[in-house]
């Protein structure tokens, strides 16, 4: 039983986190804080939208969701198998261990890269927020 205190206790934080953004929201002004680099430059880092996204999800509106930021509704759903591979393994008396390589964290870094680049150009106005 208590293999199981990690994943649980995880899946709390991330529930209480997420019944949060979704009971209070970010559509309406003076809850959270601005995004500082939208705020100052105008330009829209790979988070912005991600507390909108997360309301629209929690609420089962995935378009919506996907529309304010495709890129953190992406990770929910890695997150998600992350924590349900986390979960069968502790289930099992099995260990979980998650470490990404350098390739990884590069690639995931890229992919953020290019969301950022792509939602600030022209042409990307689909990605906006």
């Amino acid at each position: 039983m208590r293999r199981l205190l990690m994943p649980v206790g995880a899946l709390g934080a991330v529930a209480a986190a997420f019944a949060y953004v979704g009971s209070v929201d970010p559509n309406e002004p003076g809850h959270y804080p601005a995004c500082p680099l939208l705020r100052f430059t105008g330009i829209y880092c790979p988070g912005c939208g991600g507390l909108r996204s997360a309301h629209a999800f929690i609420h089962g509106d995935f378009a919506t969701a996907l529309g304010a930021n495709a890129l953190a509704v992406v990770g929910y759903g890695i997150c998600a198998v992350v924590w349900g591979v986390w979960m069968v393994r502790a289930v099992r008396g099995q260990r979980f261990s998650f470490v990404l390589s350098s390739t990884q964290l590069w690639a995931i870094a890229a992919a953020a890269l290019v969301f950022t680049v792509l939602r600030n150009l022209p042409f990307g106005a689909w990605l906006h927020p």
